[in-house]
């Protein structure tokens, strides 16, 4: 019997942060539900209990059951069948058994059948569930999309939708099109409404499309004829049971091969305008976005975590030389690495579920009384870190999975290469977590104002002012300094008063600031659980400094004047 909730002490620690307690007392709204629901909590401690019970049933599913199938997901993939999905017999019993759980709709309030649990919560089963199978996390991490119709819709579509999901509908973001990636201001897939059937109706192709067969899609299409842009896209509800949507392929990827990601083709769809016309990308999909990168944040640590340890248990097993390899620096160099950079990537999607849970549930608040004037400036403050450490957690996390990955196949050696080891599956599966919902370059164009503005150095300076123990004031210390670097190199480079410039050197500053956090953020919890974070606090430190000296070299001998030589090839 595997769990990979209590095999993992890391998580129950982030579990209990001191600010869970504001968290829960807002989203269950001073423990008023409990005569409503048997099922309610009637203090932070039984919420707590509930949501710690909640955890373990989901690292059952996830150890016993996702992982033992990942790797004949991973052979077997989906179909398209008569235009339709049919995933593969493990990804099945996957989302059976997860439903049979009770592990859909875990955000969603009580009156839609959810457990109303913080995104913490949901968070954290995303991790252990991407740990287990990151393609099926995909598919089981997408009923976030119903936190989306939960803020926007309106509540026929609330009581209409959102129990659908709690009972284990599946969802779709339908987004990108063969012509609009990244660029989701050039979305044509168009929307006319039916004034005959009083109803939208959707035409066009979409591409890309993660779990595209789902029973319930949040669809951005073009509502306003004769634009061209952002201003000109709303949002719609599509019914799978309504018909008009077909798959016309899936395609053949690299990783993540249970996650059937489909191209559409929309004929006469019947859909309902979700919201306001003209602001499905302006604000919807930024809010859904925004969820989806802390998704994928999840998805990559937890990919780094099965990195570290398939790492970890071969390099313990191998004996070269007359001896474990795990004995040679070379090796438990790059095990300490990963394990360090796991750690980090864990520490920053907390920090940044803890700010999104504030924010949320205080917005939500707001929409059923007065908010209060601390009230007020606490949503400001949550809102804007829970912006801010969203790019940077999504860009940090995701290279690190990345690089976690190809250190766990080079651990392995040549039997690293061979499909007989996860390692292999790994390092597929973790190399698209720094291209979708944004790649690392689009992160940093994100990021970068925070940067500028002094987000990022506000948060350093008040993260090196937390009590912590003497044994640790060395290490602070040493962050207090990369935190002084940090601010004399974006100073350098904004001081130039060159955009082009800024933009070219955006990705090293937004690094930067990335190292020092995240180093700040494996301090406190070394200070508060040294047994499980003071050996990756300082190993972290110790690459974070040296990746800083980096940054800081090249930024100080860095001739402007040179920024041609990098535009030559665009020139010829």
């Amino acid at each position: 019997m595997a769990n990979f909730f209590t095999d993992n002490p890391a998580l129950k620690h982030h579990l209990e942060h001191p600010l869970m307690k504001r968290i829960l007392e807002l989203k269950e709204r001073n423990y008023t539900e409990k005569d409503k629901y048997d099922y309610a909590p009637i203090d932070f401690e039984d919420a707590m209990d509930s949501i710690e019970k909640v955890m373990e049933i989901a690292g059952e599913v996830c150890g016993d059951i996702v992982a033992p199938n990942a790797e004949g997901v991973d052979h077997d993939g989906p179909q398209v069948i008569n235009n339709r999905v049919k995933y593969a017999s493990g990804t099945q019993q996957n989302l059976d058994v997860t439903t049979q759980a009770g592990l859909m709709g875990l955000s969603m309030p009580r009156r839609y059948n959810g457990l109303n649990f913080p995104m913490v919560g949901f968070i954290m089963t995303s991790e252990m569930s991407s740990r287990a199978d990151a393609g099926f996390c995909n598919l089981w991490a997408l009923q976030d999309c119903a936190e989306t119709l939960y803020e926007f819709g309106n509540e026929e579509q609330r009581q209409k939708y959102i129990p659908r999901v709690c009972e284990g509908e599946t969802m779709s973001m339908d987004l990108t099109e063969p012509d609009a990636g990244s660029d989701l201001q050039a979305v044509m897939l168009r929307a006319t409404y039916d004034e005959k059937e009083n109803c939208w109706r959707l035409n066009g192709v979409k591409r890309f499309i993660t779990n595209g067969d789902a029973d319930i899609h949040l669809v951005l299409a073009r509502s306003e004829e004769g634009t061209k842009d952002g201003r000109g896209l709303s949002m719609f509800i599509y019914d799978k049971r309504d018909g008009g949507i077909n798959v016309r392929r899936i395609e053949n990827k690299m990783g993540i091969k249970g996650s059937p990601t489909c191209e559409l083709t929309y004929k006469n769809a019947k859909a309902e305008l979700c919201g306001d016309r003209k602001l499905g990308l302006i604000k919807y999909v930024m809010s859904l976005m925004n969820g989806a990168r802390l998704g994928i944040m999840a998805q990559a640590t937890g990919l780094s975590e099965a990195a570290y340890r398939e790492a970890l248990s071969y390099a313990k097993d191998r004996k070269q030389f007359g001896k474990a390899i795990i004995e040679f620096p070379a090796v438990y160099e790059m095990i300490a690495n990963i394990k360090a950079k796991t750690d980090a990537s864990r520490t920053i999607l907390y920090e940044t579920s803890r700010f999104v849970d504030m924010y949320k549930t205080l917005e939500d608040i707001e929409k059923e009384r007065k908010l209060e004037p601390e009230e007020k400036a606490e949503l400001k403050f949550y809102k804007k870190l829970a912006d801010a450490y969203t790019p940077l957690g999504k860009a940090m996390t995701t290279e690190y999975a990345n690089q976690n990955a190809y250190d766990c196949i080079q651990v392995h050696g040549g039997s690293g290469f061979m499909k007989d080891y996860a390692c292999e599956r790994i390092y597929r599966d973790a190399r698209i977590t720094n291209i979708y919902e944004g790649t690392t370059q689009l992160q940093v164009v994100a990021a970068i104002r925070h940067v500028t503005t002094g987000t990022y150095l506000s948060q350093m300076r008040a993260y090196e002012t937390e009590q912590i123990c003497p044994e640790l004031e060395a290490l602070r210390k040493r962050l207090i300094a990369m935190t002084d670097v940090y601010e004399s190199l974006v100073a350098k480079v904004v001081d130039t008063k060159d955009n082009e410039y800024l933009d070219f050197q955006a990705r090293r500053l937004v690094e930067a600031a990335g190292y020092t956090i995240l180093g700040y953020l494996l301090l406190l919890d070394s200070n508060k659980a040294p047994e499980l974070f003071h050996r990756s606090a300082e190993v972290y430190i110790n690459y974070g400094e040296a990746e800083l000296k980096k940054i800081q070299d090249f930024i100080n001998n860095f001739n402007i004047d040179s920024l041609g030589y990098y535009k030559q090839e665009i020139a010829e």
